[in-house]
């Protein structure tokens, strides 16, 4: 359930990867750890627990921490099994090739199998533990994200962002039906909110690393449509995002610090957007879009974050006027 794209500097078939005699694994903790990409885990326990706190549940407090436990593992074996399929695209990728698979550390059949019992495992005890609402909510997010985006999306589409988003931003709505056992109106806004916010984020990164996309083959946008098409794309899909990103305030779920942090975040984002549709050539370009991703990642977090104090701390109210 990535939020990250992956930027490669040349493609190697995949059976490159599976020739010659299989040598025994070296990998360690730390590595079986890696696999998960922790950082994306990080990421997901966030906005899932945001979209457990904010409809009160009246759940107790270990059956709600147990689930998030097991959404942080099924996102943790969903990463696993996309570095499974990767592994040769991953292979050659600067940032990607110390991975513990092209690294050598651990065979891609030792991830594959591992990924596929953290798989059921997290969804089986996640239905056992909360509901199988929830646990077929994470089932379908790890075959999206593997099967649908990896496997399918990603080589194949410019849209492979668009469309794959949809894993990276169910996460909400999995923690929501954890803890009520169904899907209300908030979780699915959080839904389109991060749906809407990840193609700016990943097509800002795609204009700087064009060159990486088009040498592994993946068709990104800038690849295929150009950079001009992506740059008004940032900018369309922004216009949409800002507010978007206000519909917790009107719908009575967002209170004055929500507001206050949608409002000026979103209209830093549609700055940088402007500025990153009109700096089109040499370093001021790519300092544009850099800027309007560094910036991407922080604008979502205080959005997750400014609902996480309010209805985790009890700060929440209503801003008068203007929720429905």
């Amino acid at each position: 359930m990535p939020l990250t794209a992956d930027l490669t500097a040349g493609a190697a078939p995949r059976a490159t990867l599976a020739a010659g005699p299989a040598r025994p694994s070296t990998g360690e903790v730390r590595d079986y750890v890696e696999l998960l990409k922790p950082r994306v885990m990080s990421l997901v326990v966030f906005t899932a627990l945001v979209g457990m706190l904010v409809t009160p549940s009246g759940t107790h407090p270990v059956i709600a921490a147990s689930s998030l436990l097991m959404i942080a593992i099924g996102a943790g074996a969903s990463g696993c099994l996309n570095m499974w399929w990767d592994a040769d695209i991953d292979a050659v990728m600067t940032r990607t090739v110390g991975r513990p698979i092209p690294a050598g550390k651990i065979r891609a059949e030792e991830a594959l199998a591992f990924g596929l019992f953290l798989s059921c495992a997290s969804v089986l005890l996640l239905g056992i533990i909360a509901n199988w609402l929830a646990a077929g909510l994470l089932a379908f997010t790890i075959v999206f994200y593997v099967v649908v985006y990896s496997m399918g999306l990603k080589r194949a589409t410019p849209q492979n962002i668009v469309i794959g988003g949809a894993a990276g931003a169910l996460p909400p709505v999995v923690g929501q039906a954890a803890v009520t056992g169904t899907v209300h109106l908030d979780s699915l806004v959080l839904f389109a909110i991060i749906f809407m916010w990840t193609p700016p984020h990943f097509w800002a990164l795609a204009l700087v690393k064009a060159g990486d996309y088009r040498q592994a083959g993946v068709p990104m946008l800038p690849n295929v449509a150009g950079p001009d098409a992506t740059r008004l794309q940032i900018l369309l899909y922004t216009l949409v995002l800002v507010p978007l990103g206000l519909v917790p305030t009107w719908l009575g779920f967002g209170g004055l610090a929500y507001t206050v942090v949608a409002t000026l975040g979103g209209l830093a984002m549609i700055a940088l957007a402007v500025k990153v549709y009109r700096r089109r050539a040499g370093r001021e370009a790519d300092r544009a879009a850099m800027e309007l991703f560094a910036f991407s990642i922080l604008y979502l977090f205080l959005l997750f974050a400014a609902l996480l104090a309010e209805h985790g701390l009890g700060l929440w109210r209503n801003v008068p006027g203007l929720s429905l």
